[in-house]
């Protein structure tokens, strides 16, 4: 189990990029775009510095939507390997057997 305090940083980090999202990529098509001048590219990488940290999709990790463990995570379930095994026990998963051979 993860600290409350991480989950909620982590929810936090998830909230700036979505307000930042939009804007950042119109910044980093200007950077891209070939036809712009180097005075728009400048001005364009000034306004992505002056953003936050956290506006960076980077900076958020991927967590257990159980108990918010951050390594070992399945992204096709949104669960760490710990959950994954005891829900896919339990029968909570529909579709997944265990294998043997």
């Amino acid at each position: 189990m993860a600290r409350k305090s991480k989950i909620a940083k982590n929810e936090q980090r998830r909230e700036t990029i979505a307000r930042y999202a939009a804007r950042r990529a119109e910044l980093k098509e200007i950077i891209r775009r070939p036809a712009g001048t180097e005075e728009q590219r400048a001005a364009a990488q000034r306004e992505l510095r002056r953003q936050p940290r956290d506006a960076s999709p980077v900076r958020l990790r991927n967590r257990d939507s159980t108990d918010g463990r951050p390594r070992g995570h399945l992204r096709k379930f949104g669960l760490s390997r710990v959950s994954f095994r005891q829900q896919a026990h339990a029968g909570h998963l529909p579709g997944i057997t265990k294998s043997s051979w």
